[in-house]
């Protein structure tokens, strides 16, 4: 599928590294057909040296005019800036997948004022390691080769799903925000498990495996969750008293208000940008 394709990278932070680590170690594509380009040149140094990429400084319109896709990878706030760089040499033939939070593929070719193949992205920071989760929305003009292109370059990185864009501001309020939440509750089982006298390192190590090897449980086996849980209680054992517990302090609804929390404050500052 991407033969005889070249991809360039707009911006090169953390999410355009994890991009080009995964493309590359799956074999999707080779470092020759990869550009990526930057306002910091140490950035660019470091992908070149460890990658083998070619890369571009400052000159984004020139990276567009050498690639076939275009990963946008780039802060919302300067995304006005950089599609005035390049609107002059972006057209129909060149697919862009955007990564900017609560900019629209709408928003994208209004102001480009073209008629554009752009699928819109969110990926997760668990990317950084692979394990990122995904969602993708395709724009009016995207179509299934777009998609599946899409979906092979952030399958690199971990798990992919496609939704409507009118989903996208729910998919950061859980994906997209989720992992801040996951963090916090590792750090409490672990400082659950000091309060008992466990070693921090202990604590923090038990903590964080539990969490990744539940995960990869329910994914590979496909069960419910609520039989998962199931088979780990027994009858008056203990991890019905700590269910019990969790159910006393509201952890399923804090949970559930806390994505709807974030979804309600992509919505907000989707409307607030105009985007």
């Amino acid at each position: 599928m991407f033969t005889g394709k070249k991809i360039g990278f707009i911006g090169s932070g953390n999410m355009a590294t994890a991009l080009i680590k995964g493309i590359l170690k799956s074999g999707l594509i080779k470092p020759e057909d990869v550009y990526a380009s930057d306002i910091n040149i140490e950035k660019l140094d470091s992908l070149r040296n460890e990658f083998g990429i070619n890369t571009i400084f400052k000159d984004n319109a020139s990276l567009v005019t050498k690639v076939d896709i275009i990963v946008l990878a780039i802060k919302p706030q300067i995304f006005d800036k950089i599609l005035k760089e390049i609107d002059h040499v972006v057209d129909d033939s060149k697919l862009l997948i955007s990564i900017a939070a609560g900019i629209s593929t709408d928003y994208i070719e209004t102001t480009i004022g073209k008629e554009l193949r752009v699928i819109r992205a969110m990926p997760n920071t668990p990317a950084l390691v692979l394990e990122g989760a995904t969602a993708i929305c395709p724009g009016a003009h995207a179509n299934e080769d777009d998609i599946r292109l899409a979906l092979e370059i952030f399958k690199a990185v971990g798990k992919v799903v496609v939704v409507d864009e009118t989903q996208m501001d729910a998919v950061t309020g859980l994906s997209g925000s989720g992992p801040a939440y996951i963090f916090m509750i590792i750090e409490a089982l672990s400082d659950a498990g000091v309060k008992m006298g466990l070693s921090r390192e202990v604590a923090l190590k038990l903590s964080a495996q539990t969490v990744l090897g539940s995960a990869k449980l329910l994914l590979e086996t496909g069960m419910h969750p609520g039989r998962l849980k199931d088979m780990v209680t027994s009858p008056g054992g203990t991890a019905i008293a700590g269910l019990h517990t969790l159910e006393q302090g509201g952890l399923r609804t804090t949970l559930i208000n806390a994505v709807e929390s974030a979804t309600n404050r992509s919505k907000e500052l989707g409307r607030k940008n105009g985007k």
